[in-house]
């Protein structure tokens, strides 16, 4: 029998945090890229920008279903994973003329460079794992 308390929350691993440099054209004062901050979440986070990105779409017979607009999750889950730069900073989101940390993502990133970050958030949250992967390790 193994022992449960391996399980316990107390000895489970924290956030993970990471460094990464999204763009090259954010540089520090001796010219080097800016690395961002990024940390891992809990999926009760995780829900939480699901539900944030989940609209009630009205069908037939006045029925309303659920529907999740996959990039306004994408935007949140990142914005959530990111620690440095504060993207809440009401100073920062107003030198780019915009309200909100998505709003702000959007405007101060490149299409190349936000889809970068993420899929590097992606893998900090353990979406990397390939579904083909999963089933050939549940085989062995």
């Amino acid at each position: 029998m193994s022992d449960l308390s391996l399980f316990f929350a107390q000895n489970a691993a924290s956030d993970t945090t990471e460094e990464f440099v999204v763009s090259h054209r954010f540089k520090d004062k001796e010219g080097n890229p800016a690395p961002w901050q990024l940390r891992s979440m809990t999926e009760e986070e995780n829900q939480e920008c699901r539900k944030g990105a989940t609209r009630k779409i009205k069908g037939k017979n006045g029925t309303y279903t659920s529907e999740i607009d996959p990039n306004e999750y994408m935007a949140k889950l990142m914005t959530a994973s990111v620690v440095y730069p504060d993207l809440k900073n009401s100073e920062l989101q107003r030198s780019y003329g915009v309200m909100g940390a998505e709003a702000l993502l959007r405007k101060m990133l490149l299409p190349g460079e936000f889809a970068s970050l993420g899929e590097r958030v992606q893998a900090l949250n353990g979406f990397d794992t390939d579904m083909n992967e999963l089933v050939d390790e549940v085989k062995n």
